[in-house]
């Protein structure tokens, strides 16, 4: 993070997010570290229902839209009645519209996968549930994961928010053994207490690209908004986050598809860990790969070499009958 100052700031910055108690817990936090560096401009949040909140009942996979949680936003920054639009990045297409750039990526928070077990559960980590339990997921990435590497179980959809999906998960008549969730949005929101088991490569579990951290989206070329914002960039969060939507790209899974990835930093070396599953878990590709990255062209260019191989090594059949069965 930077801490230089612009000499003439913006006096106003209408910033844009979904309506979940998470977004707006994000934007909450953005306005107030912007706050400390740029204390004399205004700031108003705008809260917008995008499609996927309105609809809490449809699987995710089922929508048309590859940008289910930006499209309403987007169309508010393009007309020039927002100026930011905060997301998390997990969720950002990797192709935005023409007239919109990712502005900044900030710092990640704990990227990894979670189980929260239900309330009084005398079970701790998903392995150790009984066969036939229920994990509830709407994720299409971590449905596949769990039945590849936890085959014993079932994996049932849950929508709603946060509090909401917990609220299901400790009714007593409620199916739900656990939830498999993001360990950065419930510590975002103060909930990293119901967190049982973070889940690791070593579980076989890899998270979704660029998830645990917030893509700061802007218009296009505007770079008195890009340059008030850079006090809030992280650039070994960027240059990772950049590797792994590249990954995304080349597949062209979207942000829905069952790729998993890891980044870590050793030094100056990323090492990025990829996987491409089938949504009924029979099928798995894998590949890794550790090289220097100093700029942005080289982590996208990690991305897209990673990429290329998962797809040698069978991905694209993968990704192929998933596209084919969305079409029926």
């Amino acid at each position: 993070m930077t801490s230089s100052k612009l000499p003439n700031p913006p006096a106003k910055i209408n910033i844009g997010t979904r309506k979940s108690q998470l977004a707006i817990a994000q934007v909450d936090s953005i306005i107030a570290q912007l706050k400390t560096f740029h204390p004399n401009t205004e700031y108003e949040s705008h809260v917008i229902s995008t499609m996927a909140d309105e609809n809490q009942v449809k699987s995710f996979s089922a929508f048309d839209s590859k940008s289910i949680w930006t499209e309403e936003l987007e169309s508010l920054l393009m007309d020039g009645k927002l100026d930011v639009v905060v997301h998390c990045l997990k969720d950002m297409p990797t192709v935005l519209p023409p007239s919109c750039q990712l502005g900044i990526i900030c710092e990640r928070e704990d990227p990894r996968d979670v189980v929260v077990m239900k309330a009084n559960s005398p079970y701790a980590r998903v392995q150790d549930l009984p066969a036939g339990c229920v994990v509830g997921t709407s994720s299409v990435r971590r449905k596949a994961q769990t039945l590849r590497h936890f085959p014993h179980l079932k994996c049932v959809d849950v929508r709603g928010n946060l509090n909401t999906r917990l609220r299901k998960l400790d009714a007593e008549d409620g199916e739900y053994a656990c939830l498999v969730l993001a360990a950065a949005g419930l510590k975002r929101i103060g909930l990293g207490g119901r967190i049982t088991q973070y889940l690791t490569a070593e579980d076989g579990v890899l998270y979704a690209p660029g998830q645990g951290a917030l893509g700061l989206e802007v218009r296009k070329g505007d770079e008195r908004i890009v340059g008030f914002l850079g006090v809030l960039a992280h650039e070994p969060t960027t240059l990772a986050c950049l590797a792994e939507r590249s990954l995304l790209k080349t597949l062209q899974g979207g942000c829905s598809a069952p790729v998993g990835v890891e980044t870590t930093w050793s030094g100056e070396v990323l090492e990025l860990r990829a996987s491409v599953v089938s949504p009924d878990g029979k099928e798995m590709v894998e590949a890794d790969e550790r090289v220097p990255v100093k700029i942005r062209e080289e982590a996208e260019r990690l991305g897209h070499e990673l990429a290329e191989r998962l797809l040698g090594l069978g991905a694209d059949v993968i990704l192929q009958k998933i596209r084919d069965g969305a079409q029926q």
